[in-house]
């Protein structure tokens, strides 16, 4: 099942008058479970309210504290609740281990960023694809590829006869479009170059070197018990099913214990092991700049303090769905000022956001098992971002 709803929604109206709702007049530091609390509970419980959704988990980290808050069922059918350890579809949250994935294969010497998808993929050689190289694949910069792969394309060879005959809209690096064929073809060559499938790298090398215990490319019949049910518009329960590129794109589940532990490995990488810190730096350079946001690989950039307005315009349905001019930053630019992390995530039950700023130690991550508006599940979490931005260094 490919992820759907990946538009935003209307946008909000009246967003200042929103955020100044779920933001107290006195910005307090928020030092306690209990002041955490409150700003969570402001912002995330009425959206549960306006938009059906059964289950939901919220994780905050401050300053290395980290805060859990779960909200409704997991399952309807049996209303189990949720908990910090409910797994859920991240959607194309997943495209950030993507991401670390091909980074860390960089720092092992497996591969380069710069090399092209023919070096891997012979069939490639010669084809326009192979003018782009990884670092455009895993930017959104190859040329054009589209949102999704036809519906035509059901396995790996006519994956590859697809991209053999792909003609691109732009030359490599002069446009950006969000695209998971793009992201897919990323992983996909960097599992090549590892000499491993990509299912097996990400749940043996990337989750335990991240301490992450409890995530998943393929749930193991033991934690099925703990994997949540999604909810499409019918309010059917619903998963994700296979598809080409999907757990590239697509494919982690994860719980709100270890998405807030990622998170805090990518605002403090210092204690993970080389290699590891490494791709976890390695995914927040910056290569492209399109509009005010900053395109790393798998992760969204900001300069902070970011407003609201920035933030949602860099996730509004233009960016999804539409190609944006792109400027190459040359070179590559690591962070240089505060910095805010962010990425959506959706599929057809799910819905996520996961956002962080390093320099004020402050993150946070949401879990959904519907999947209801991106700008509204963004305009929840700055709200509650704003508070804790007060206890940050």
């Amino acid at each position: 099942m490919r992820p759907s709803g990946l538009l935003s929604g209307l946008w909000p109206v009246g967003l200042a008058l929103v955020v100044s709702c779920l933001v107290p007049a006195t910005l307090q530091a928020a030092d306690s479970p209990s002041q955490i609390r409150a700003v969570v509970d402001r912002a995330f419980p009425p959206l549960m309210a306006k938009y059906d959704v059964p289950g939901l988990a919220v994780a905050v980290t401050v300053d290395g504290r980290q805060y859990f808050f779960n909200y409704g069922v997991a399952s309807k059918a049996d209303n189990k609740p949720v908990t910090k350890d409910t797994l859920f579809e991240v959607g194309s949250v997943s495209k950030t281990f993507t991401a670390t994935l091909a980074a860390y294969a960089q720092t092992l010497g497996k591969l380069s960023l710069g090399d092209h998808p023919g070096k891997y993929m012979p069939q490639l050689r010669g084809s326009a694809i192979d003018k782009a190289s990884l670092i455009n694949l895993g930017t959104f910069t190859a040329g054009g590829l589209p949102l999704q792969l036809p519906d035509a394309v059901t396995n790996d060879a006519k994956m590859i006869d697809y991209f053999r005959r792909w003609q691109p809209s732009a030359a490599p690096g002069a446009l950006r479009r969000y695209s998971n064929p793009s992201i897919g073809l990323f992983g996909y060559v960097a599992a090549l170059a590892m000499n491993r499938t990509f299912a097996d790298l990400i749940e043996s090398e990337i989750f335990p070197k991240l301490g992450l215990g409890h995530s998943y490319i393929r749930v193991p019949q033991a934690a099925m018990k703990d994997y949540a049910w999604g909810y499409g518009r019918n309010n059917k329960p619903t998963r994700v099913s296979p598809g080409v590129f999907d757990v590239e794109a697509y494919g982690v589940k994860a719980t709100a214990a270890d998405m807030i532990h990622f998170v805090d490995a990518n605002i403090r990488p210092d204690d993970l092991a080389t290699p590891m810190r490494r791709a976890v730096e390695g995914t927040h350079v910056g290569y492209f700049r399109t509009r005010d946001m900053g395109q790393g690989l798998g992760w969204e950039e900001y300069a902070y303090p970011v407003t609201l307005d920035r933030l949602l315009a860099g996730n509004f349905d233009a960016m999804i769905m539409k190609a944006s001019a792109a400027q190459q930053l040359t070179p590559p630019q690591p962070p240089s000022r505060p910095t805010l992390f962010n990425k959506t995530g959706s599929t057809n039950g799910f819905g996520s956001y996961v956002a962080f700023v390093p320099e004020k130690r402050i993150g946070i991550v949401m879990l959904a098992n519907k999947n209801f508006p991106i700008l509204a599940r963004i305009t929840a979490a700055y709200a509650a971002l704003e508070v804790l931005s007060s206890q940050g260094p």
